[in-house]
Protein backbone atom coordinates (compact mmCIF):
# COMPACT_ATOMS: atom_id res chain seq x y z
CA UNK A 1 0.00 0.00 0.00
CA UNK A 2 1.35 3.39 -1.02
CA UNK A 3 -1.54 5.71 -0.10
CA UNK A 4 -5.10 5.55 1.19
CA UNK A 5 -7.50 8.20 -0.13
CA UNK A 6 -10.36 8.85 2.30
CA UNK A 7 -11.28 12.54 2.64
CA UNK A 8 -12.32 13.74 -0.80
CA UNK A 9 -12.85 10.34 -2.41
CA UNK A 10 -12.41 6.65 -1.61
CA UNK A 11 -9.49 4.69 -2.99
CA UNK A 12 -5.89 3.73 -2.58
CA UNK A 13 -2.57 3.54 -4.39
CA UNK A 14 -0.65 0.28 -4.30
CA UNK A 15 2.17 -1.53 -6.08
CA UNK A 16 0.52 -4.30 -8.12
CA UNK A 17 1.45 -6.60 -10.96
CA UNK A 18 -0.57 -6.31 -14.16
CA UNK A 19 -2.39 -9.53 -13.27
CA UNK A 20 -3.24 -8.30 -9.78
CA UNK A 21 -4.51 -5.00 -11.16
CA UNK A 22 -6.75 -6.86 -13.62
CA UNK A 23 -8.20 -9.07 -10.86
CA UNK A 24 -8.84 -6.03 -8.67
CA UNK A 25 -10.60 -4.23 -11.52
CA UNK A 26 -13.09 -7.10 -11.81
CA UNK A 27 -14.19 -6.93 -8.16
CA UNK A 28 -17.62 -5.45 -7.37
CA UNK A 29 -17.43 -1.93 -5.99
CA UNK A 30 -14.24 -1.09 -7.86
CA UNK A 31 -14.94 1.78 -10.25
CA UNK A 32 -11.53 2.07 -11.89
CA UNK A 33 -8.00 0.75 -11.64
CA UNK A 34 -5.61 3.17 -13.30
CA UNK A 35 -1.83 3.21 -13.70
CA UNK A 36 0.34 5.76 -11.97
CA UNK A 37 1.70 8.42 -14.35
CA UNK A 38 4.20 11.27 -14.27
CA UNK A 39 3.34 14.92 -14.94
CA UNK A 40 5.70 17.82 -15.59
CA UNK A 41 6.21 21.32 -14.18
CA UNK A 42 4.90 24.32 -16.29
CA UNK A 43 6.87 39.77 -11.03
CA UNK A 44 6.98 43.41 -9.62
CA UNK A 45 4.67 44.67 -12.43
CA UNK A 46 2.06 42.05 -13.33
CA UNK A 47 -0.55 42.79 -10.67
CA UNK A 48 -0.39 46.58 -11.24
CA UNK A 49 -0.75 45.92 -14.98
CA UNK A 50 -3.90 43.93 -14.22
CA UNK A 51 -5.35 46.86 -12.27
CA UNK A 52 -4.72 45.38 -8.81
CA UNK A 53 -2.77 48.32 -7.43
CA UNK A 54 -2.70 48.90 -3.64
CA UNK A 55 -2.96 52.64 -4.40
CA UNK A 56 -6.42 52.22 -5.98
CA UNK A 57 -8.99 52.11 -3.15
CA UNK A 58 -11.96 50.67 -5.04
CA UNK A 59 -10.52 47.74 -6.94
CA UNK A 60 -10.96 44.04 -6.28
CA UNK A 61 -7.71 43.89 -4.31
CA UNK A 62 -9.09 46.19 -1.61
CA UNK A 63 -12.65 44.90 -1.82
CA UNK A 64 -11.36 41.41 -1.07
CA UNK A 65 -9.16 42.68 1.78
CA UNK A 66 -6.16 41.49 -0.22
CA UNK A 67 -7.17 37.89 0.29
CA UNK A 68 -7.24 38.08 4.08
CA UNK A 69 -8.68 34.83 5.46
CA UNK A 70 -8.28 32.91 2.20
CA UNK A 71 -6.18 29.74 2.23
CA UNK A 72 -4.34 28.94 -1.01
CA UNK A 73 -3.08 25.42 -1.50
CA UNK A 74 -0.07 25.15 -3.82
CA UNK A 75 0.88 21.87 -5.49
CA UNK A 76 4.47 22.19 -6.72
CA UNK A 77 8.12 21.60 -5.76
CA UNK A 78 7.73 22.90 -2.21
CA UNK A 79 8.83 26.22 -0.74
CA UNK A 80 11.91 28.14 0.42
CA UNK A 81 10.42 29.57 3.64
CA UNK A 82 13.21 32.08 4.29
CA UNK A 83 12.10 34.20 1.33
CA UNK A 84 10.77 37.60 2.43
CA UNK A 85 7.67 36.91 0.34
CA UNK A 86 6.55 34.54 3.08
CA UNK A 87 6.90 36.88 6.03
CA UNK A 88 3.82 37.08 8.28
CA UNK A 89 4.10 40.66 9.57
CA UNK A 90 0.65 42.17 10.07
CA UNK A 91 -1.24 38.90 9.71
CA UNK A 92 -3.70 37.81 12.35
CA UNK A 93 -4.14 34.32 13.80
CA UNK A 94 -4.35 31.29 11.54
CA UNK A 95 -8.00 30.74 10.51
CA UNK A 96 -9.67 28.49 13.08
CA UNK A 97 -11.19 26.31 10.36
CA UNK A 98 -7.73 25.21 9.20
CA UNK A 99 -7.11 21.52 9.90
CA UNK A 100 -3.82 21.03 8.07
CA UNK A 101 -0.34 20.47 9.46
CA UNK A 102 3.31 21.33 8.92
CA UNK A 103 5.65 18.35 8.78
CA UNK A 104 9.37 18.61 9.52
CA UNK A 105 11.97 16.92 7.34
CA UNK A 106 15.28 17.39 5.60
CA UNK A 107 16.36 21.05 6.19
CA UNK A 108 12.77 21.99 7.04
CA UNK A 109 11.66 22.68 10.62
CA UNK A 110 7.91 22.90 11.07
CA UNK A 111 8.24 25.08 14.17
CA UNK A 112 10.52 27.72 12.65
CA UNK A 113 9.70 27.47 8.93
CA UNK A 114 5.92 27.62 9.22
CA UNK A 115 4.25 30.78 10.47
CA UNK A 116 1.05 32.76 10.00
CA UNK A 117 1.73 32.95 6.24
CA UNK A 118 2.90 29.38 5.58
CA UNK A 119 0.32 27.55 7.66
CA UNK A 120 0.74 24.09 6.18
CA UNK A 121 3.53 22.13 4.52
CA UNK A 122 3.60 18.50 3.47
CA UNK A 123 5.54 16.42 0.93
CA UNK A 124 4.54 13.37 -1.10
CA UNK A 125 7.09 11.11 -2.77
CA UNK A 126 6.01 7.46 -2.57
CA UNK A 127 4.14 7.56 -5.85
CA UNK A 128 7.12 9.12 -7.60
CA UNK A 129 9.57 6.60 -6.16
CA UNK A 130 7.40 3.77 -7.46
CA UNK A 131 8.04 5.13 -10.97
CA UNK A 132 11.63 6.30 -10.39
CA UNK A 133 12.62 2.80 -9.31
CA UNK A 134 15.26 3.74 -6.75
CA UNK A 135 15.47 5.51 -3.38
CA UNK A 136 16.01 9.24 -3.35
CA UNK A 137 19.59 10.26 -2.66
CA UNK A 138 19.59 13.86 -1.42
CA UNK A 139 23.16 14.56 -2.56
CA UNK A 140 22.97 12.83 -5.92
CA UNK A 141 19.47 14.04 -6.77
CA UNK A 142 19.93 17.51 -5.24
CA UNK A 143 16.65 17.25 -3.38
CA UNK A 144 15.24 17.53 0.12
CA UNK A 145 13.01 14.85 1.62
CA UNK A 146 10.77 17.53 3.04
CA UNK A 147 8.61 20.48 1.91
CA UNK A 148 11.79 22.49 1.22
CA UNK A 149 12.12 23.56 -2.41
CA UNK A 150 15.26 22.42 -4.25
CA UNK A 151 14.04 23.63 -7.64
CA UNK A 152 12.65 27.15 -7.13
CA UNK A 153 9.51 26.60 -9.20
CA UNK A 154 7.26 26.06 -6.17
CA UNK A 155 8.64 29.09 -4.33
CA UNK A 156 7.99 31.19 -7.44
CA UNK A 157 4.40 30.01 -7.92
CA UNK A 158 3.55 30.32 -4.22
CA UNK A 159 4.83 33.90 -4.08
CA UNK A 160 3.00 34.75 -7.31
CA UNK A 161 -0.29 33.57 -5.84
CA UNK A 162 -0.03 34.75 -2.24
CA UNK A 163 3.33 36.36 -1.53
CA UNK A 164 3.50 39.19 1.02
CA UNK A 165 4.53 42.76 0.13
CA UNK A 166 8.30 43.13 -0.28
CA UNK A 167 9.55 46.60 -1.18
CA UNK A 168 12.50 47.84 -3.22
CA UNK A 169 13.00 44.63 -5.15
CA UNK A 170 14.90 44.51 -8.44
CA UNK A 171 16.93 42.27 -10.69
CA UNK A 172 20.36 43.88 -10.56
CA UNK A 173 18.72 47.30 -10.66
CA UNK A 174 16.17 46.42 -13.34
CA UNK A 175 12.40 46.22 -12.80
CA UNK A 176 12.60 47.96 -9.42
CA UNK A 177 9.38 47.98 -7.42
CA UNK A 178 7.32 46.23 -4.76
CA UNK A 179 6.78 42.55 -5.35
CA UNK A 180 3.68 40.79 -4.06
CA UNK A 181 1.28 38.01 -4.84
CA UNK A 182 -2.21 38.34 -6.23
CA UNK A 183 -3.63 37.90 -2.72
CA UNK A 184 -0.85 39.24 -0.47
CA UNK A 185 -2.71 38.63 2.81
CA UNK A 186 -3.79 35.10 1.98
CA UNK A 187 -2.35 32.10 3.82
CA UNK A 188 -0.38 29.40 2.03
CA UNK A 189 -0.61 25.64 2.36
CA UNK A 190 2.25 23.89 0.58
CA UNK A 191 1.87 20.43 -0.91
CA UNK A 192 5.17 19.27 -2.40
CA UNK A 193 4.21 16.79 -5.10
CA UNK A 194 6.94 17.50 -7.67
CA UNK A 195 10.57 16.54 -7.38
CA UNK A 196 13.73 18.06 -8.85
CA UNK A 197 14.57 14.86 -10.73
CA UNK A 198 14.29 13.98 -14.41
CA UNK A 199 13.60 17.62 -15.23
CA UNK A 200 10.91 18.04 -12.56
CA UNK A 201 8.36 15.24 -12.26
CA UNK A 202 5.08 14.88 -10.36
CA UNK A 203 3.37 11.51 -9.89
CA UNK A 204 -0.41 11.19 -10.22
CA UNK A 205 -0.62 9.02 -7.08
CA UNK A 206 1.13 11.72 -5.04
CA UNK A 207 -1.10 14.47 -6.43
CA UNK A 208 -4.26 12.50 -5.69
CA UNK A 209 -3.12 12.08 -2.07
CA UNK A 210 -2.42 15.82 -1.90
CA UNK A 211 -5.90 16.56 -3.30
CA UNK A 212 -7.36 14.27 -0.65
CA UNK A 213 -5.45 16.01 2.15
CA UNK A 214 -6.15 19.51 0.84
CA UNK A 215 -9.88 18.81 0.84
CA UNK A 216 -9.61 17.70 4.47
CA UNK A 217 -7.34 20.58 5.49
CA UNK A 218 -9.76 23.31 4.42
CA UNK A 219 -8.12 25.14 1.53
CA UNK A 220 -10.23 27.60 -0.49
CA UNK A 221 -8.22 27.61 -3.71
CA UNK A 222 -5.74 25.21 -5.27
CA UNK A 223 -2.97 26.37 -7.60
CA UNK A 224 -1.20 23.87 -9.85
CA UNK A 225 1.39 24.84 -12.46
CA UNK A 226 1.58 21.21 -13.55
CA UNK A 227 0.46 19.40 -16.67
CA UNK A 228 0.52 16.14 -18.56
CA UNK A 229 3.38 15.24 -20.81
CA UNK A 230 2.73 15.64 -24.55
CA UNK A 231 1.01 13.89 -26.26
CA UNK A 232 -2.04 14.80 -24.22
CA UNK A 233 -4.73 12.29 -23.45
CA UNK A 234 -7.51 12.23 -26.00
CA UNK A 235 -10.10 12.28 -23.23
CA UNK A 236 -10.55 13.74 -19.77
CA UNK A 237 -10.97 10.46 -17.96
CA UNK A 238 -9.70 8.44 -15.02
CA UNK A 239 -6.16 8.43 -16.41
CA UNK A 240 -5.82 12.17 -15.76
CA UNK A 241 -4.90 12.54 -12.07
CA UNK A 242 -5.29 16.32 -12.07
CA UNK A 243 -8.74 16.15 -13.67
CA UNK A 244 -9.85 13.45 -11.22
CA UNK A 245 -8.53 15.11 -8.07
CA UNK A 246 -9.72 18.57 -9.07
CA UNK A 247 -13.21 17.25 -9.80
CA UNK A 248 -13.59 16.12 -6.19
CA UNK A 249 -12.13 19.41 -4.92
CA UNK A 250 -14.46 21.55 -7.04
CA UNK A 251 -17.41 19.40 -5.93
CA UNK A 252 -16.59 20.54 -2.38
CA UNK A 253 -16.42 24.22 -3.28
CA UNK A 254 -12.66 24.52 -3.81
CA UNK A 255 -11.60 26.48 -6.89
CA UNK A 256 -8.83 24.80 -8.88
CA UNK A 257 -6.54 26.97 -11.03
CA UNK A 258 -4.01 25.35 -13.34
CA UNK A 259 -1.43 26.51 -15.83
CA UNK A 260 -2.35 26.12 -19.48
CA UNK A 261 1.30 25.04 -20.04
CA UNK A 262 4.27 26.35 -21.98
CA UNK A 263 4.17 24.16 -25.09
CA UNK A 264 3.12 26.87 -27.58
CA UNK A 265 2.72 28.32 -30.05
CA UNK A 266 1.13 25.38 -31.86
CA UNK A 267 -2.60 24.72 -31.64
CA UNK A 268 -4.06 21.91 -29.53
CA UNK A 269 -1.32 22.19 -26.91
CA UNK A 270 -3.35 23.59 -24.00
CA UNK A 271 -3.23 21.40 -20.89
CA UNK A 272 -5.72 20.93 -18.05
CA UNK A 273 -8.79 21.19 -20.24
CA UNK A 274 -11.31 19.65 -17.84
CA UNK A 275 -14.29 22.04 -17.77
CA UNK A 276 -14.22 22.41 -13.98
CA UNK A 277 -10.61 23.70 -14.02
CA UNK A 278 -9.69 27.36 -14.60
CA UNK A 279 -6.74 27.15 -17.01
CA UNK A 280 -4.49 30.24 -17.13
CA UNK A 281 -2.13 31.19 -19.96
CA UNK A 282 0.95 33.42 -19.84
CA UNK A 283 0.71 36.88 -21.40
CA UNK A 284 2.83 39.91 -22.11
CA UNK A 285 2.65 43.10 -19.99
CA UNK A 286 3.40 46.79 -20.60
CA UNK A 287 6.95 46.54 -19.23
CA UNK A 288 10.00 46.39 -21.50
CA UNK A 289 13.77 46.28 -21.13
CA UNK A 290 15.13 48.32 -24.08
CA UNK A 291 18.84 48.01 -24.75
CA UNK A 292 20.48 50.47 -27.19
CA UNK A 293 22.61 49.12 -30.04
CA UNK A 294 24.56 51.92 -31.77
CA UNK A 295 26.16 51.08 -35.10
CA UNK A 296 29.30 52.68 -36.51
CA UNK A 297 27.17 54.87 -38.80
CA UNK A 298 25.62 56.39 -35.60
CA UNK A 299 22.28 54.67 -36.16
CA UNK A 300 20.79 53.45 -32.87
CA UNK A 301 18.48 50.44 -32.74
CA UNK A 302 16.72 48.96 -29.72
CA UNK A 303 16.82 45.37 -28.58
CA UNK A 304 15.72 43.58 -25.41
CA UNK A 305 18.11 42.29 -22.76
CA UNK A 306 18.85 42.11 -19.05
CA UNK A 307 22.35 43.55 -19.44
CA UNK A 308 23.46 45.37 -16.28
CA UNK A 309 27.21 45.55 -16.91
CA UNK A 310 29.36 48.39 -18.21
CA UNK A 311 28.80 49.89 -21.65
CA UNK A 312 30.72 48.19 -24.45
CA UNK A 313 32.23 51.10 -26.39
CA UNK A 314 32.64 50.94 -30.15
CA UNK A 315 34.27 47.66 -31.09
CA UNK A 316 34.23 45.27 -34.04
CA UNK A 317 30.97 43.67 -35.19
CA UNK A 318 31.17 40.20 -36.76
CA UNK A 319 28.72 37.99 -38.64
CA UNK A 320 30.30 34.49 -38.63
CA UNK A 321 29.17 33.59 -42.15
CA UNK A 322 31.19 36.56 -43.42
CA UNK A 323 34.45 35.22 -41.92
CA UNK A 324 34.89 32.52 -44.55
CA UNK A 325 33.18 29.65 -42.70
CA UNK A 326 30.24 27.72 -44.18
CA UNK A 327 26.77 29.17 -44.79
CA UNK A 328 25.39 27.88 -41.46
CA UNK A 329 28.06 29.62 -39.38
CA UNK A 330 25.72 32.52 -38.56
CA UNK A 331 23.05 30.27 -37.07
CA UNK A 332 22.84 30.78 -33.30
CA UNK A 333 22.18 27.11 -32.62
CA UNK A 334 25.22 25.98 -34.64
CA UNK A 335 27.68 28.84 -34.18
CA UNK A 336 31.03 28.22 -35.82
CA UNK A 337 33.47 30.85 -34.68
CA UNK A 338 36.96 31.75 -35.78
CA UNK A 339 38.55 32.87 -32.51
CA UNK A 340 40.96 35.16 -34.35
CA UNK A 341 38.11 37.19 -35.87
CA UNK A 342 35.79 36.99 -32.85
CA UNK A 343 38.13 37.89 -29.99
CA UNK A 344 37.27 41.34 -28.63
CA UNK A 345 34.31 41.74 -30.98
CA UNK A 346 30.51 41.52 -30.87
CA UNK A 347 28.87 38.65 -32.79
CA UNK A 348 25.56 38.73 -34.69
CA UNK A 349 23.63 35.49 -35.23
CA UNK A 350 20.13 34.46 -36.37
CA UNK A 351 17.82 31.79 -34.94
CA UNK A 352 14.34 30.42 -35.55
CA UNK A 353 14.32 28.58 -32.23
CA UNK A 354 12.53 30.09 -29.27
CA UNK A 355 14.11 28.83 -26.08
CA UNK A 356 17.53 28.82 -24.43
CA UNK A 357 19.42 29.41 -27.67
CA UNK A 358 20.55 32.89 -26.59
CA UNK A 359 22.13 31.48 -23.44
CA UNK A 360 23.88 28.68 -25.31
CA UNK A 361 25.11 30.98 -28.07
CA UNK A 362 26.38 33.59 -25.59
CA UNK A 363 28.42 30.88 -23.87
CA UNK A 364 30.00 29.91 -27.20
CA UNK A 365 30.81 33.56 -27.95
CA UNK A 366 32.40 34.09 -24.53
CA UNK A 367 34.54 30.97 -24.94
CA UNK A 368 35.76 32.31 -28.29
CA UNK A 369 36.77 35.62 -26.68
CA UNK A 370 33.83 37.68 -27.90
CA UNK A 371 32.62 40.60 -25.80
CA UNK A 372 28.94 40.63 -26.80
CA UNK A 373 26.20 38.91 -28.79
CA UNK A 374 23.21 40.16 -30.79
CA UNK A 375 20.57 37.48 -31.39
CA UNK A 376 18.04 38.03 -34.17
CA UNK A 377 15.03 35.84 -33.45
CA UNK A 378 11.34 35.33 -34.10
CA UNK A 379 9.41 36.14 -32.12
CA UNK A 380 11.25 38.51 -29.81
CA UNK A 381 8.60 38.60 -27.08
CA UNK A 382 9.74 35.32 -25.55
CA UNK A 383 11.58 35.66 -22.24
CA UNK A 384 15.30 36.18 -22.62
CA UNK A 385 17.58 33.41 -21.42
CA UNK A 386 20.76 35.52 -21.47
CA UNK A 387 22.90 36.14 -18.41
CA UNK A 388 22.87 39.67 -16.99
CA UNK A 389 26.63 40.30 -16.82
CA UNK A 390 27.32 39.51 -20.49
CA UNK A 391 25.85 41.77 -23.21
CA UNK A 392 23.50 39.41 -25.03
CA UNK A 393 20.81 41.45 -26.79
CA UNK A 394 17.79 40.05 -28.60
CA UNK A 395 16.24 41.77 -31.64
CA UNK A 396 13.61 40.79 -34.18
CA UNK A 397 14.45 39.69 -37.70
CA UNK A 398 13.83 43.16 -39.15
CA UNK A 399 16.40 44.82 -36.90
CA UNK A 400 18.74 41.87 -37.27
CA UNK A 401 18.60 42.25 -41.04
CA UNK A 402 19.35 45.98 -40.77
CA UNK A 403 22.44 45.15 -38.71
CA UNK A 404 23.53 42.51 -41.23
CA UNK A 405 23.13 44.95 -44.14
CA UNK A 406 25.29 47.44 -42.21
CA UNK A 407 28.01 44.80 -41.70
CA UNK A 408 28.05 44.03 -45.41
CA UNK A 409 28.10 47.72 -46.39
CA UNK A 410 31.40 48.59 -44.73
CA UNK A 411 34.85 47.15 -44.44
CA UNK A 412 35.08 47.99 -40.73
CA UNK A 413 31.70 47.45 -38.99
CA UNK A 414 31.56 48.79 -35.44
CA UNK A 415 28.98 48.64 -32.66
CA UNK A 416 28.39 50.06 -29.18
CA UNK A 417 26.22 48.21 -26.64
CA UNK A 418 24.64 50.21 -23.80
CA UNK A 419 23.16 48.85 -20.53
CA UNK A 420 19.50 47.92 -20.32
CA UNK A 421 16.83 50.30 -19.00
CA UNK A 422 13.36 49.58 -17.58
CA UNK A 423 10.25 51.13 -19.14
CA UNK A 424 6.65 50.61 -17.97
CA UNK A 425 3.42 51.83 -19.48
CA UNK A 426 4.23 50.76 -23.01
CA UNK A 427 1.19 51.47 -25.28
CA UNK A 428 0.69 47.84 -26.28
CA UNK A 429 -2.20 45.48 -25.73
CA UNK A 430 -1.44 42.31 -23.79
CA UNK A 431 -1.25 39.17 -25.86
CA UNK A 432 -0.70 35.53 -25.15
CA UNK A 433 3.02 34.90 -24.79
CA UNK A 434 4.65 33.07 -27.67
CA UNK A 435 5.61 30.08 -25.53
CA UNK A 436 2.21 29.68 -23.88
CA UNK A 437 0.08 26.72 -24.97
CA UNK A 438 -2.82 27.37 -27.32
CA UNK A 439 -6.27 26.00 -27.82
CA UNK A 440 -8.52 24.73 -29.00
CA UNK A 441 -8.81 21.80 -26.65
CA UNK A 442 -7.82 18.50 -28.21
CA UNK A 443 -10.84 16.99 -26.44
CA UNK A 444 -13.55 19.37 -27.66
CA UNK A 445 -12.17 21.75 -30.32
CA UNK A 446 -15.51 23.55 -30.68
CA UNK A 447 -15.26 24.77 -27.08
CA UNK A 448 -12.73 27.52 -26.36
CA UNK A 449 -10.48 26.74 -23.42
CA UNK A 450 -7.47 28.86 -22.48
Amino acid sequence: MVYSYKHGFSGFAAKLTESQAQQLAELPGVVHVIPNSLHKLQTTRSWDFLGLSPQSPNNILHNSKMGDGVIIGVFDTGIWPESKSFGDDGLGPVPSRWKGICISGDKFNATTNCNKKIIGARSYIDGFLAEYGQPLNSSRDREYLSPRDANGHGTHTASTAGGSFVGNVSFRGLATGTVRGGAPRARLAIYKVCWNILGGQCAAADMLKAFDDAIHDGVDVLSLSIGSSIPLFSDVDERDGIATGSFHAVARGIAVVCGAANDGPSAYTVHNTAPWILSVAASTTDRAFPTPITLGNNKTLLGQALFTGKEIDFTGLVYPESTGLDSTAGSCEALKLDKTSVAGNVVLCFTSMARQISFIASTVVQEAGGVGLIVAKHPRDILTSCVADFPCIEVDYEIGTQILFYIRSTGNPLVKLSPTKTIVGMPVSPKVAYFSSRGPSSIAPAILKI
